[in-house]
């Protein structure tokens, strides 16, 4: 049996068990590709657990891949009202668990199994003669490995968040600081409550993980006198952050930046926009901190929440051959569609496989992590990406729709949007993930 055809015969593996990483392993289940999900975490959604107090800006219709949907709704599933916007803890109750939990799944996924490195068998960077039909080896923490047919990674970003300093370094003082320091949404209204109810706290960034956290704020100062808020950002303007408002294509996003130009008008929210951090201090054992910009401006606060947005670490592929934009962190297929500048809101061709692809045949970075530095991602995008893989990996073709099998003629209750039809473009929209400057 030669070491290729041997390949063929391994699983595809799949990195994280967020809702792209089980969206993959749902489509190669429906296509009878053998796949293993490998999960850091204890559960499906660990990430999202961060976060779970926030509701998203998108409702069940767009956030549900119609494949899982199928295989949810084949199995009883209680559908969620397809206008409701979910919070992080409904999307991982209402519709993650139970993804996780249906049989054609659960027997594909491992937890608490986190990947450190992913390369060729007997085969590192350097070598090229053999390497295509050669297995990938992706190395465990806890010593063991496992081989592959191909490597999905869909691991996310939220362990590696930008820095609070606003040149791409962490500010000067930034480790002596952190016990000051909420790395993208704390929960202001909930546990994290105590640490700025009645207290001075500045909010560094401009996506909209910086607004939604604003906006919490807002609501806590209502509840609790003395509590203030400042908003430090490094744009000069912040025009295209309050932008486009009611013309957003979700509108549940398009009112924050409406409602954030009205609290700064108001004074409730102090605004210092241009401000680049550079140093941060702890004035006392207890706080608090000062923030000190380029130019010399300094804020005092007793808490600082660093809503910088999120970079993708690609170090597990270390030993892989990859062709990364030098600007964004992405695939260049993908990096050309995707628009790094201040604009809110654009629509961009769905990326086909083609977009994705590195020079190491079979390995894709799916979902958040496949879009770098650019804060454009939607989970329907992910979807996307993981559908025509999954096609392909299969042998088919992505354009058909549903034709692998396994799932043909399952009645499903829950209503899709169009937007799902391959041939419409994705609407996007910077700074939509969490975080942004």
């Amino acid at each position: 049996m030669s070491i290729e055809y041997a390949a063929r015969q391994l699983p595809v593996v799949v990195i994280g068990a967020g809702p792209v990483g089980l969206a993959a392993a749902a489509h190669l289940a429906g296509r009878r590709v053998p796949s293993l999900l490998l999960e850091a975490g204890t559960a499906a959604g660990t990430a999202i657990r961060n976060w779970q107090h926030v509701r998203l800006f998108s409702s069940w219709r767009d956030n549900i891949d119609p494949v899982a949907g199928r295989l949810l709704d084949a199995a009883g599933w209680s559908v969620p009202e397809p206008g409701h916007h979910p919070t992080g803890a409904e999307l991982i109750e209402e519709y993650l668990l139970p993804l996780a939990k249906l049989p054609v799944l659960a027997d594909r996924i491992r937890y608490g199994t986190r990947v450190t490195g992913i390369t060729r068998l007997g085969i590192d960077r350097l070598r090229g003669p053999g390497r295509v039909g050669a297995p990938f080896v992706a190395r465990l923490a806890d010593g063991t490995e496992q081989l592959a047919r191909a490597v999905v990674d869909a691991s996310g970003t939220w362990d590696t968040p930008n820095h609070l300093g606003g040149e791409g370094l962490p500010a000067i003082g930034e480790p002596a600081a952190a016990a000051h320091l909420d790395f993208a949404l704390p929960d202001v209204l909930g546990v994290d409550r105590p640490a700025h109810a009645g207290r001075h706290t500045v909010v560094v960034g401009a996506g909209h993980s910086a607004a939604t956290t604003l906006l919490d704020l807002i609501e806590l100062a209502d509840q609790r006198p003395g509590t203030r808020i400042t908003w430090a950002v490094r744009r000069v303007s912040v025009d295209p952050v309050f932008a486009p408002g009611a013309a957003d294509a979700l509108p549940a996003r398009g009112a924050i930046g409406t409602r954030l130009r009205q609290l700064v008008d108001a004074g409730r929210i102090t605004l210092e926009a241009g401000f680049v951090t550079h140093r941060v201090e702890q004035l006392s054992d207890l706080g608090p901190v000062r923030l000190s910009s380029r130019d010399g401006r300094m804020i005092v606060a007793d808490r600082v929440v660093v809503a910088t947005g999120f970079r993708a670490d690609h170090r597990v592929a270390a030993e892989l051959r990859l062709d990364l934009d030098p600007v964004l962190g992405t695939s260049r297929g993908l990096a050309a569609l995707l628009d790094p500048g201040p604009a809110r809101g654009w629509s961009a061709p769905a990326p086909g496989v083609d977009g994705l692809r590195h020079p190491e045949p079979g390995y894709f970075v799916v979902g958040i992590k496949s879009y770098g530095r650019a804060s454009a991602f939607l989970m329907a995008t992910g979807y996307r990406q993981v559908r025509q893989i999954a096609a392909e990996l299969a042998g088919a073709t992505a354009g058909g729709g549903w034709s692998g099998g396994g799932w043909r003629g399952v009645t499903h209750r829950f209503r899709w949007s169009p937007a799902w039809r391959a041939d419409r473009p994705v609407a996007v929209a910077h700074s939509d993930r969490v975080g942004s400057r």
